[in-house]
């Protein structure tokens, strides 16, 4: 049997062949899809009802895709090489995810995560038969650049105030647009204004920036046609300006990383080129960033015409000149260096010393711009950013902990893990302090969490043969075989190195954009026969077809009823101002029938249950209430929108024991929710307090104690608070309340411990008595002193002014046990 070299691609059609038909079907499917796909915030798998249809629908069409797919490469199905295997191996990505939902924390978020795993997995199988053919690749590869061009300069429209006229672009096939505008193309945080494009979230289109950045100079320079080259080209202000504009510190530290690592993979002739055409861009964009930026943000608060064009009209202009003189270098100097390094190419080793060489350049640089004057040269929020890339920088010290709280998280769930979503629906019992991220940003780590140390081993191992045996192959080919899959090297080794230090896998596109780019380098890898564990390809060919082609139907319809589902959902969610109780009743119904775990659904139908039957104290609507949210629960047994309704119901229904049980045995599941504590210390007093007046010591001592408990938890995180480093955010609010004060106070005053309920009283007072409960904390407060024999004068008058019946009810008060 013949064994292909590397990177060795199937001929295009002669003029006298025809290709099938069904093969321009799946190429322009993938073509659509790859159009489609980010458009729609970029399929984030935001863990919430508003971005979960065009999950499905992306589950849809790529399997739609694969069963095109299956149709266009049956006869290529075989099991005789290493890269046939990879076929098969695939599915065990997903089938990870599904062992996983047998511990998951939340079936939704774990369904939804098994969702994405199989559009990853079509695509790769896809794309491993689909680019070993030179016309496929071409156009895939053109296709992939096109789209991340569009989306840059989807981005820059944005960026100068033209958001009516990027939202109507797409509104007709995006669920983004509102209003006339992309939700979020341009970001405001503290930081300031950010862009964003399609992603909403500035740090991963730094990531996706970083990567087209080194894709297009890539591309440059391998591309045999001069308009190739001068498009490439252009594009290189355009992206490394966006890059700057996101005002992301990640993109600008992991920048240098990948810029080192990809260089290693040229010769000598191509590593010049590599780094003068990123340093005339790079130059170029820090000229014309302070300009740009000051525009972009003076027409996100008031959009001028004449300000725009002037904006457009320097970017463009600077990127043609840019164009122009790489394109010049890249024809005089491209081939003349090819030859005149010939020698020096031969010589061991030889590729290392500009690497090296840029290390310490690189350094340089960076110390120049962050730790001189150099920068004041940028914009301000731009000096912002390279002044606070430091070790000691809130972000990095928040995402340690968000690392070492994981690492709590998958010693509790070690071998399958806590299934899709795990850190999501379980964080908040492992978290060092209250921050709120859904995300562990670290997508490894997430990972690890979700499938644990099993399927996260599979995982690993999946990638890193594909990495090993294209790199492998990549060092014994020639230049042309070289050429043809790189592209791919370099986006799936950007996004995943840059993943180490945010979610961007938590975007579906780029996820997708890293399972292309596998499947293009497995499509590139050795045919190295597997002589053991090969089979014929008339067995393996129907028998592999069928499964797959099985799975693919299972997985459409799946899609389809999640779709269904979702807009019962939204129907239901349209209905929350109707008064027909009937109408919502039966639109909930209808997307449980279809989902029977969908979370919106069952809060919104448990919630209705509940308010009516506070309305009406009607049996039937108790029981059906709490039989939804007991059913949401066991699905979803760390939601809090369920735990609450539950402890709603049983408290209207009068059973305050297994109210208060809700409270108190989920309370370290929300160990930094200052409204649970603060919930639970009211209700400890409130149903304390009646066992007390009803002579019930045993009950009055459980809820006394368990408030308590409570409030120490609150003392004993504010202290933990102050250890933390100075430069760290704090997160939520961790404080003793008023509201917390007054209940916890009042279990001590009632149980005539006044210089403890004084003590705590006190950390509650407010100078604003025109609120009832700041008035009954001094109320309290007073009192409490006087029992003591003290009093405090000025907050006695202060008080009385504010409310003259306060008088009274001191003294009603004082007169009580």
């Amino acid at each position: 049997m013949s064994n292909p070299v590397y990177g060795k691609q199937a001929q295009t059609s002669t003029r006298g062949d025809k290709r099938a038909a069904i093969f321009w079907v799946l190429i322009v499917g993938m073509i659509l899809f790859l159009a489609w796909a980010p458009f729609q915030a970029a399929l984030f798998n935001g863990q919430m009802f508003d971005f979960e249809k065009p999950l499905y629908w992306a589950l849809i069409i790529s399997t739609i895709l694969l069963i095109l797919g299956i149709v266009t490469y049956y006869k290529k199905f075989k099991l005789e090489d290493q890269r046939d295997w990879l076929a098969v191996l695939v599915m065990l990505l997903p089938l990870t995810y599904v062992l996983s939902m047998i511990s998951a924390a939340s079936h939704y978020l774990a369904m939804n995560m098994v969702v994405v795993q199989c559009i990853y997995a079509s695509l790769f199988i896809i794309t491993l038969y689909a680019l070993r053919d030179r016309l496929s690749n071409r156009i895939i590869q053109t296709t992939i650049m096109t789209v991340a061009y569009l989306i840059i300069g989807f981005g820059f429209i944005n960026w100068f105030g033209q958001w009516v006229l990027a939202g109507r672009l797409v509104s007709w096939f995006s669920s983004r647009v509102f209003n006339n505008q992309y939700i979020s193309a341009v970001m405001t945080d503290s930081n300031g204004i950010r862009l964003t494009s399609v992603f909403q979230y500035a740090n991963t289109y730094a990531a996706f920036l970083m990567a087209f950045l080194f894709a297009a100079v890539f591309c440059l320079m391998k591309s045999k046609t001069w308009y190739g080259k001068v498009t490439h080209a252009f594009m290189l202000v355009p992206i490394l300006v966006s890059l700057f504009l996101t005002l992301s510190r990640g993109g600008l530290v992991m920048l240098p990383v990948v810029f080192v690592l990809l260089l290693l993979f040229f010769k000598p002739a191509r590593q010049i080129l590599w780094i003068l055409h990123c340093a005339i861009a790079g130059v170029v964009s820090l000229v014309i960033l302070s300009p740009i930026t000051n525009w972009g943000l003076q027409l996100n608060q008031t959009y001028n015409g004449t300000e725009a064009a002037k904006g457009w009209g320097l970017l463009i202009g600077a990127s043609l000149v840019t164009a122009v003189v790489l394109w010049l270098i890249q024809a005089s100097l491209g081939s003349r260096l090819e030859k005149g390094m010939q020698s020096l190419a031969s010589r061991k080793l030889s590729n290392l010393w500009l690497p090296v060489g840029s290390v310490v350049v690189i350094g340089v640089v960076a110390f120049l711009l962050i730790g001189t004057g150099l920068r004041s040269f940028l914009p301000a929020n731009v000096e912002t950013r390279l002044e606070n890339i430091n070790f000691q920088q809130h972000s990095v010290l928040e995402r340690i902990t968000f690392y070492r709280d994981a690492s709590k998280l998958i010693a509790d769930y070690p071998l399958i893990g806590a299934g899709g979503g795990g850190w999501a629906a379980l964080y908040e019992k492992y978290q060092d302090y209250g921050y709120t991220s859904a995300q562990a940003h670290n997508f490894f780590m997430q990972y690890l969490v979700e499938v644990g140390i099993l399927g996260f081993i599979i995982f690993m191992a999946f990638i890193l043969y594909i990495f090993y045996k294209y790199i492998k192959g990549y060092i014994k080919s020639d230049e042309e075989n070289r050429d043809s899959h790189f592209l791919y090297l370099i986006l799936a080794m950007s996004i995943l190195l840059h993943s180490l230090l945010d979610f961007n896998m938590s975007y579906v596109f780029m996820g997708i954009l890293v399972f292309i780019g596998l499947g293009g380098m497995a499509a590139a890898m050795d045919a190295h026969p597997v002589k053991r564990l090969a089979m014929k390809p008339e067995g393996f060919r129907p028998i592999y077809s069928i499964v797959i082609g099985i799975l693919s139907i299972v997985l459409l319809f799946v899609g389809l009823r999640f779709v269904q589902a979702n807009n019962a959902s939204l129907e239901a969610k349209a209905l929350e101002s109707s008064n027909s109780f009937e109408q919502r009743q039966a639109a909930y119904n209808k997307d449980l029938n279809l989902r029977p775990t969908h979370i919106d659904s069952i809060v919104g139908l448990s919630h209705m249950y509940y308010q009516v039957y506070q309305q009406t104290k009607r049996e039937e609507f108790y029981t059906g209430g709490l039989a939804v949210v007991d059913l949401g629960l066991q699905a979803e047994p760390y939601n809090k929108n369920m735990l609450i309704i539950k402890m709603r119901l049983e408290q209207a229904k009068g059973n305050n024991d297994k109210a208060f049980a809700i409270l108190e045995n989920n309370r370290t599941n929300f160990n930094w929710d200052l409204d649970w504590h603060n919930l639970l210390i009211t209700q400890a007093f409130e149903f304390g307090n009646k066992a007390r007046l009803a002579n019930d010591t045993a009950n009055e001592k459980k809820y006394f104690d368990a408030g308590m408990s409570a409030y120490q938890r609150i003392l004993d995180g504010m202290a933990h608070l102050k250890t933390l480093p100075p430069t760290q955010f704090t997160g939520r609010p961790w404080e003793i309340t008023p509201s917390i004060a007054l209940n916890a106070g009042k279990i001590q005053f009632v149980t005539g411990k006044y210089a403890e309920a004084a003590s705590i009283l006190k950390n509650g007072l407010k100078d604003d008595l025109s609120d009832s409960t700041n008035r009954e904390v001094a109320r309290y407060y007073i009192v409490a002193l006087q029992k003591q024999g003290q009093d405090d004068k000025a907050l006695y008058d202060k008080l009385i002014k504010a409310d003259p019946m306060e008088k009274e009810q001191i003294a009603q008060l004082k007169s009580e046990r």
